[in-house]
């Protein structure tokens, strides 16, 4: 099973570089689609990707139809007007790649594309205050769900050696004085 991310048409820089890095962190491919509201160079989005942009598995479309076109699979559509949450889906259950599409900050995955995949609408759980959360945090949210059921797969569950290491913190606990 593949996971990938798919932003509609992203608009702020800073929310797309946060996604790129939470794509490498959990081995999941990045599509967007065109127009976006600024571009791959800018400062913005390589300071929220960090220094991890070069580690990115990424393409880019000129619009929905070339993305549909090009990638077969289970698309879910996350978006205030789903009529089930994204904890209703059973993840598990999928065995073709997962798509996970966020529409733009402004006003979401184009009506008429949502119309058309009515049935694969989703939405997160919030109080009636707000229309939406962060586009970032609504990204590594779900993608941690899909992860989750699916036990994390490649995924480190323990700090790896290769950064600070398992025993890390050992090295800070209290020395007895006796």
């Amino acid at each position: 099973m593949k996971l990938n991310l798919v932003l509609f048409e992203p608009e702020i820089p800073q929310n797309t570089g946060n996604i790129m890095r939470t794509c490498v962190g959990i081995g999941a491919k990045l599509h967007l689609i065109e127009p976006m509201g600024f571009t791959l160079e800018e400062k913005y989005v390589k300071r929220s990707a960090l220094d991890y942009f070069s580690q990115l598995e990424y393409e880019v479309y000129p619009n929905f139809q070339a993305f549909e076109q090009k990638n077969k699979g289970r698309y879910f559509f996350l978006t205030r007007y789903g009529k089930k949450t994204y904890s209703d889906i059973d993840f598990k259950s999928v065995d073709e790649p997962i798509y996970l599409i966020f529409g733009k900050e402004s006003t979401g995955v184009d009506k008429q594309i949502l119309a058309k995949h009515i049935d694969d609408c989703f939405r997160i759980p919030t109080t009636s205050n707000i229309r939406s959360l962060n586009l970032s945090n609504c990204a590594a949210l779900v993608s941690y769900e899909v992860l989750r059921q699916l036990d994390f797969p490649g995924l480190e569950r323990m700090e790896p050696e290769s950064l600070k290491g398992n025993d890390f913190l050992e090295q800070f606990k209290e020395v007895s004085h006796e």
